[in-house]
């Protein structure tokens, strides 16, 4: 995460804790600019807990005829990071580390609305391990991940 504002549109994250800048992109509407190209948004973000949704379109398409695997990893890699995000100080920021996505049912454009929920399972010092289930309006899941994320100082 950058410590200023840029030419995107984003918040400036100075001074913001993780908290209280993700609430501030969903109270202005706004969020990374990943988000327009794949079509999800981040819904609801509280300590410890983030909830993307989106809808895959045809553009997200595969060789076979599906949603790209990178859709729903990229939604629930957001969804992991996020709930870490949201317990971090404003002196602190994060990486992804590793990310581990299993597929339980393939996505296509008529699937419809799917909601990636991450929650952290625990935070310390350096290192955050979060995890992530994609699912649809009725419950059913397509996909899940695990986390582990760097955290750091801003230097």
């Amino acid at each position: 995460m950058s410590k200023q504002s840029n030419d995107s549109g984003l918040l400036p994250v100075a001074g913001l804790s993780g908290l209280e800048l993700l609430r501030g992109f969903i109270t202005a509407g706004k969020g990374p600019p990943i988000g327009v190209t794949l079509g999800f948004a981040l819904l609801e973000v509280e300590p410890g807990r983030a909830v993307f949704a989106g809808t895959p379109g045809t553009n997200s398409y595969n060789p076979l005829g599906v949603v790209h695997g990178g859709w729903a990893a990229t939604l629930l890699d957001s969804a992991c990071g996020c709930a870490v995000h949201s317990q971090l100080s404003a002196t602190q920021t994060y990486t992804t580390l590793e990310l581990k996505v299993a597929f339980h049912k393939s996505l296509t454009s008529d699937t419809g609305l799917l909601r990636a929920t991450g929650t952290v399972l625990s935070l310390g010092r350096r290192v955050g391990f979060a995890e992530a289930k994609l699912t649809d309006a009725t419950g059913r899941l397509y996909a899940s991940a695990t986390s582990t994320l760097l955290v750091m100082e801003q230097g």
